[in-house]
């Protein structure tokens, strides 16, 4: 399957949350003009992002346009993924792309039509992101593409009020959520948890999720890069050892699926539905990226009315815990700006993306976050996104990109997602873990 996970959701939930690139035409005079009088300029940006949300882009250069002169105008296309590749190495590509996966990035620096960044857009992200960001934007040792906005995932959602009732709180290791869990089937005599593996497009990949976390928690960041490498294989001990955890809330009847019956509904059950059941108070917990808060707005809570999104609202969310009180190791997603073209404009409307400038400005009109640490995470439109890029933000916590979307398609979106529901629907944690690992010789 050649689109990725995160537009599977977006197709899915109809809220561009991820910005790709297609085909637009090449700006006035053409890309890669050799520049000239930068206010003359109309600079053209193609990616995968409709809607309010492309409008919020364009609007997000209107104080840039200014203050420069420079015309920006972002066009998006959400089927871009099948022929981008096509168009840039037939001479027809975009001053500027936003890349929604490194490994699409890299397909296109291979193309060799992507320009390495300038030196003030590399100065830009030593400054305001992670190594860990930059990393994502370089092959063979050369910086192409600053980060823009990014998303957090591992996210357990749940009720503020139904945790005060119960006398619990949000727990701090791995340990206490599943001694929270147990407390939580106690005192409802029912499963606490709800998960939900069905997609229109390609089931599996909220399973997928799950792994990755644990992967990331029990084994350490230098063990999840491996596994994205392919030095560590599925059949490993440390990535069954990440199926056995989940497998003790995933395949424990005690524990799911709560509003739906038994553990192979989880299969049946469309991934965004849980929020339903989280808001009626049917579920407890679920496992969702941040995204999910989007859904609350379409589903009641048992009073027949739409759910606060707050701490002390009908839902909220904390991140999955790990081994370690304290120790903050999430995997999330994100984009990156590639330039293919050298001329004056294009230069200073990259480096003004990678600011925190751009980054507030964006940030400010809502329903995103930056992971630029030099942005004010006070812009974002709600407390919970609010929180969302102060852990983005945070020099101590260890951030990792989707796992299968770094991984080769046959197995990130193929083997892996196929695996996940073959495992739900009962077959052996090792078969599952094989038949994974030979998605890598197809």
């Amino acid at each position: 399957m050649s689109q990725s996970k995160r537009r599977v959701l977006l197709a899915s939930l109809a809220i561009p949350t991820v910005l790709g690139l297609t085909l637009v035409g090449c700006a006035e005079g053409g890309s890669g003009d050799g520049g000239g009088d930068a206010g003359n300029k109309t600079v053209r940006i193609s990616g995968g992002i409709t809607g309010i949300e492309a409008d919020d882009l364009n609007a997000s250069f209107d104080k840039f346009t200014e203050d420069t002169g420079i015309k920006v105008e972002y066009t998006g296309d959400k089927s871009f993924e099948g022929n981008i590749v096509t168009k840039v190495t037939g001479g027809d590509a975009p001053d500027i792309a936003i890349v929604p996966q490194p490994g699409l990035l890299k397909t296109l620096v291979e193309t060799g039509k992507v320009m390495a960044a300038p030196e003030a857009v590399e100065a830009a992200v030593d400054e305001n992101w992670s190594e860990d960001w930059k990393t994502y934007g370089t092959f063979d040792d050369t910086f192409y593409a600053a980060p823009m906005l990014a998303n957090l995932k591992g996210y357990v959602w749940y009720s503020p009020a139904s945790f005060a009732e119960w006398g619990v709180e949000v727990p701090e290791t791995w340990d206490d959520m599943i001694a929270l869990t147990d407390t939580i089937v106690e005192k409802t005599g029912g499963p606490a948890w709800c998960a939900g593996f069905a997609s229109d497009a390609a089931s599996g990949w909220p399973g997928t999720d799950w792994i990755e976390d644990l992967v990331l928690r029990q084994s350490g960041p230098d063990v999840y890069d491996d596994w994205v490498a392919g030095d560590v294989k599925f059949t490993d001990p440390e990535i069954k050892e990440a199926f056995d955890a989940v497998g003790s809330i995933l395949l424990n009847p005690d524990y799911v699926n709560a509003g739906y019956g038994e553990v192979k509904s989880i299969n049946s059950t469309a991934f965004g539905d849980v929020a339903a059941k989280v808001a009626d108070g049917s579920c407890a917990l679920t496992h969702q990226a941040s995204f999910l808060s989007a859904n609350f707005l379409d589903v009641q809570n048992a009073d027949g009315e739409t759910p606060t999104v707050a701490p002390d609202g009908d839902v909220y969310a904390f991140v999955m815990p790990g081994a370690t009180a304290g120790e903050l190791q999430v995997e999330g997603g994100g984009e990156f700006v590639a330039g293919f073209s050298d001329d004056e404009s294009t230069q200073k409307v990259l480096e003004f993306m990678a600011s925190p400038e751009f980054a507030d400005a964006r940030v400010e009109l809502g329903g995103v976050i930056s992971a630029n640490k030099n942005a004010d995470p006070s812009l974002a439109s709600s407390e919970f996104l609010q929180e969302a890029m102060t852990i983005m933000q945070d020099d101590s916590t260890v951030f990792r990109f989707d796992a299968s979307d770094l991984m080769p398609s046959t197995v990130g979106s193929g083997s892996f997602w196929k695996g996940m529901v073959d495992w739900i629907d009962g077959k052996a944690t090792d078969q599952v873990l094989s038949d994974i690992q030979a998605g890598y010789e197809n």
